[in-house]
């Protein structure tokens, strides 16, 4: 089966079109400077084919988004969606053969790329039987396969050229069609941009875009120029799917539209001397006093941290020493013979040892020192109060501060017996941040935030903290939900039995 369609008209007049079973095979990579009109390029072709081949549009500006409209696409709001959530729909996009459009305009730019590379990378991952011929267009495509690091996250880095590769490398064979737009050659990777044996080459300035587009062309030096000299609209077309020679294609109208401002000029409004003024000034400190709108469910706020007390011991007196001179040392009276003072009651001696373990837990930047910095000065002060502590080692120590510093130790016996057996086995490390989730769950009282979190687990890295929430889920500890919108979830399997025991 074979399938012209029209995307415009050459410098006579010709009809230009595309072979879409040629494109199929071949991909397909379109260039060309910001208002060179490579959405307009896209919309053409993705209208023209609508109805034909399964459509699957990865739109990081929510500019496809009106093709819902006209031609039924679904329309998926990534922030709205779980990164599991967005690997089961990629997957039922291919099942079901949906045309949809991954529309990524409300997330930040790194979560957009996570966002599009798990999709593409689930996409890539589907069964057998569900690999279906479908057009993958992805515009912007140097965000989502970039030639150098940047400033992204090399996890983030990976996986997207990952998913890019796989989707211009080996997608053919599972129905993938790759059809890549981008702004800059020089901005793309190379082993993304080398696999497209279609070119669709825009307006640009930039020398080294200018003769990359050339080459791909086979274009010399000065026929280049020509490249600079386009019109909106206007792009050199070459490939087995478009035609064999370079030729120019002056793209044909569309019925569908984007969702950004106008390009035309519009005549400013009339206005009254001073009405402008007026208009602008108007009830200005009313306005500014309401809430701002978000784009999105604000992160809730980072519960308070504790007060932070000054716990150090008082100094002891010292006797005056000469410099130079050693102190004297009277001589040692004999003791008297008196009845030996009776041994404290175990509870005072344990309550004594946790007062002193929650004043070290509640000193100013406790839990970003060393667990034997934190065993030596909890020594220190038990010597200083005649407080016996020789029965206590360091792996008691460390989880009596856990304790103490996640304000565990501080609920009803009942509550606390549970989250203790609750908490068995977590190594000292990890402790303190699980059991404040702990404590969340049994009180129904919202999850630690990030910098509470952080600062349990005595570290300022929002990476380290994402990693220490990676290995309790491993453990089966919790249960993390994060939407691309930045929102996270965290819940306890055995959280019922924690509240039932908090009540």
């Amino acid at each position: 089966m074979t399938a012209h369609i029209d995307i415009g008209r050459d410098q006579s007049g010709q009809t230009i079109g595309i072979d879409l079973a040629e494109l199929l095979a071949t991909r397909l990579l379109v260039q060309g400077n910001s208002g060179s009109g490579k959405s307009h390029l896209l919309r053409r072709l993705l209208e023209e084919c609508a109805g034909q081949v399964q459509q699957i549009v990865i739109d990081p500006e929510g500019d496809f988004v009106t093709l819902a409209d006209e031609f039924g696409h679904v329309v998926i709001d990534a922030g709205a969606y779980s990164a599991r959530e967005i690997e089961e729909l990629a997957l039922r996009v291919r099942q079901h053969r949906a045309s949809v459009v991954l529309a990524l305009d409300e997330l930040e730019v790194e979560q957009q790329i996570r966002c599009a590379a798990l999709f593409l990378t689930a996409l890539f991952d589907a069964p057998r039987e569900y690999w279906y011929p479908a057009l993958v267009v992805v515009d912007e495509a140097q965000m989502f396969a970039p030639a150098a690091a940047g400033e992204m996250n090399d996890d983030t880095r990976r996986a997207t050229l990952s998913a890019m590769t796989n989707l211009m490398c080996r997608g053919r064979k599972r129905g993938l069609a790759g059809i890549v737009a981008t702004q800059r050659l020089a901005k793309l990777a190379k082993n993304v941009a080398a696999e497209a044996s279609n070119f669709l080459m825009g307006r640009t300035f930039l020398d080294i875009d200018m003769q990359r587009a050339a080459d791909l062309l086979g274009m010399d030096r000065r026929q280049a120029e020509r490249i600079r000299d386009l019109q909106r609209g206007q792009f050199l077309g070459l490939g087995p799917a478009i035609s064999r020679r370079p030729v120019a294609v002056h793209v044909g109208a569309v019925r569908t539209a984007g969702r950004g401002g106008g390009q035309g000029l519009i005549p400013l409004p009339d206005a009254a001397e001073g009405a402008m003024e007026a208009l602008l000034t108007e009830r200005l400190t009313e306005a500014a006093a309401q809430p701002q709108p978000v784009r999105r469910a604000a992160p809730p706020p980072a519960p308070p941290r504790a007060a932070v007390e000054q716990a150090l011991a008082a100094p002891r007196d010292l006797p005056d020493v000469v410099p130079g001179t050693a102190p004297a040392r009277p001589a040692p009276a004999p003791a008297p013979a008196l009845p030996p003072a009776p041994a404290p009651a175990l509870s005072q001696s344990t309550d004594n040892l946790e007062a002193v373990v929650r004043e070290l837990a509640l000193s100013e930047g406790a839990t970003f020192r060393s667990a034997t910095a934190l065993f030596r000065d909890f020594a220190v002060r038990c010597r200083q109060r005649g407080i016996a502590s020789a029965h206590i080692d360091m792996a008691r120590f460390r989880r009596m501060f856990a304790f103490a510093v996640s304000g565990a130790d501080q609920i009803g016996s009942a509550g606390l017996a549970v989250i203790a057996q609750a908490a068995e086995g977590v190594e000292d490390d990890v402790l303190a941040p699980y059991l404040a989730i702990l404590m969340a769950a049994a009180q129904g009282t919202p999850m630690p935030g990030e910098d509470e979190l952080g600062r349990l687990y005595g570290s300022s890295s929002p990476s380290r903290v994402r990693r220490l929430l990676d290995h309790l889920e491993r453990q089966g500890l919790i249960v993390v939900r994060e939407d691309f919108g930045g929102e996270r979830t965290i819940t306890v399997p055995h959280a019922l039995s924690l509240a039932d025991a908090a009540e």
